[in-house]
């Protein structure tokens, strides 16, 4: 399994915390307010395909609505490899930071 980079994890728990509402607008939302980074729509859709290539999301479609010209949206949802690889690179933050604890005056 290959490590996550930060906008894959920014992505991933984005989409762990919006569950059934996890769409492109929402996610960029969510990113933005959990980091204050603001993604353009570009490189959201683009760390999308990726982690959709390597397993890690699926993606379906919505209803469709009048209000989006009829266009359904795409709504995203993280696999168990992408649970997987989240929660691996979790743990590996937490132990670096650990291992730096005195460092930073903890």
């Amino acid at each position: 399994m290959k490590e996550l980079t930060t906008l894959e994890q920014m992505i991933l728990a984005a989409i762990i915390a919006l569950k059934e509402e996890a769409y492109g607008v929402s996610i960029r939302k969510r990113v933005k307010k959990m980091t204050g980074k603001r993604l353009m729509y570009g490189t959201l859709y683009n760390a999308l395909d990726q982690l959709l290539r390597k397993g890690y999301v699926t993606k379906s479609k919505g209803d469709t609505s009048s209000g989006r010209g009829g266009r359904p949206r795409i709504y995203y949802a993280l696999t168990p490899d992408g649970r997987s690889a989240l929660k691996t690179s979790y743990d590996l933050h937490r132990a670096i930071w650990e291992s730096i604890s005195e460092f930073l005056g903890n």
